[in-house]
């Protein structure tokens, strides 16, 4: 089976990623990372990581986690291409990042976790960031 984690390249971002390796490596199961976000296209296992998700996904094939790195830049919705990827897969698993949001900025901008966890057709873990 197959852990999806949706990443953003914040501290936040990263703090959610190493927790959804954690919980891969408990599970034995592969990771599924979703990048919307561009300029993490370029990786390559050719060329040495320079970029903080390359450098994350490094760490991780380190500790014995098969990770795959999914970017989905022509979704502009980051819920919409985590949600994509959970039903691609077949995923057991999705883990969010969760922080604390004003009242407008509820109302305003809406929340990709609280789409994924409502719409998600697996189990969901939330990360309080």
């Amino acid at each position: 089976m197959t852990i999806v984690v949706g990443y953003v390249p914040t501290p936040e971002g990263e703090v959610v990623l190493a927790r959804a390796g954690q919980e891969a490596r408990l599970r034995s199961e592969d990771l599924l990372v979703v990048s919307s976000k561009r300029g993490e296209s370029n990786i390559s296992p050719v060329y040495t990581p320079t970029s903080a998700l390359a450098l994350l996904t490094a760490d991780l094939k380190a500790a014995g986690v098969g990770v795959e790195v999914s970017h989905r830049e022509k979704t502009s919705d980051p819920a919409d291409a985590i949600l994509e990827a959970i039903d691609d897969v077949g995923a057991s698993l999705v883990v969010v990042g969760l922080k604390k949001r004003s009242a407008v900025g509820k109302l305003m901008l809406g929340s990709t976790a609280q789409t994924v966890l409502l719409k998600s057709n697996c189990s969901v873990l939330g990360v309080r960031v």
